[in-house]
């Protein structure tokens, strides 16, 4: 029997579709979820504002976990409960080396997203995903030189992401980043992508930081997730579930596997778990 408090979300490829739909059937559990009161925290990679409308707007979203765990913070009064950022020097650091690699890179600053603008002229060809090159068309901001502007505003860094269409690189720098740089957490959520955050900004201990501020046992949480920066999420809560469409790495360590998030997967571990099993 499962008394869950809280189900923790990863959003792409975990409860939104392939083409980045809620699908009313997931829609329909979470708030069949909700109104048995359930949590339903969204646990992304991404920024708040750069969440679907959809998403930001369901009316029983009180918290989110944000940019990989760099920040957990209560919707409705915007108080931050927790916090894990790169200090803005070593992020400039992170990107110098960058510049030697046939890359593109952005960071997550304030809750916002930003990108040199010549790199940003660059996300067509060297991203393959058209769902990702739209969001990355809008959502960057762009700026003449994102390092001079980090050392400018002299503030932390929520996260730093790069692309490149490469795998041979991408492969190196997942290994090699870690080596060269102190306390940081190298994930990723795409085949072309490596996002790289402060070592505590992971969805794991954010999770855990959620219930603890909301007085919630660790074997009361539910997570759902498919990718590497979700890997911190399935081990650390109560229940890990792992989508059929996740790497495997993430079907590894999970506690179960439930369908795709093309077969609403989502759905189908929350009635199975949350409603069947209780």
């Amino acid at each position: 029997m499962h008394n869950i408090k809280i189900i923790a979300l990863d959003l792409d490829g975990t409860l939104l579709n392939s083409n980045k739909e809620l699908t009313p059937a997931s829609s329909a559990a979470l708030k069949c979820a909700a109104d048995a009161g359930m949590l339903i925290v969204p646990t992304t990679g991404r920024f708040y504002g750069g969440m679907p409308e959809e998403i930001r707007q369901l009316p029983f979203i009180k918290y989110a976990i944000t940019i990989n765990g760099a920040q957990v913070f209560d919707v409705l009064t915007g108080e931050v409960l927790y916090k894990a950022e790169l200090p803005h020097t070593q992020a400039v650091q992170i990107m110098e080396f960058l510049d030697e690699f046939p890359v593109i890179y952005d960071c997550y600053q304030d809750n916002d997203a930003w990108m040199t603008a010549k790199m940003k002229e660059r996300i067509d060809e060297t991203v393959s995903s058209v769902h990702y090159r739209k969001m990355l068309h809008e959502l960057r901001k762009p700026v003449d030189e994102l390092k001079q502007v980090l050392i400018k505003r002299a503030r932390g860094v929520q996260k730093v992401q790069f692309f490149t269409n490469k795998p041979e690189v991408r492969e190196f720098l997942m290994e090699e980043l870690p080596r060269r740089f102190s306390d940081i957490c190298v994930t990723s959520s795409t085949d072309d992508n490596v996002e790289i955050n402060q070592k505590h900004a992971n969805k794991g201990e954010a999770l855990l930081a959620l219930a603890e501020h909301l007085g919630i046992k660790r074997e009361e949480t539910l997570a759902f997730g498919d990718g590497y920066n979700d890997l911190s999420m399935l081990k650390t809560a109560g229940i890990g579930v792992a989508m059929a469409n996740a790497c495997d790495e993430a079907k590894k360590i999970a506690d179960r596997i439930t369908l795709s998030c093309d077969e609403n997967g989502v759905a189908h571990g929350i009635e199975e778990i949350c409603f069947k099993e209780r």
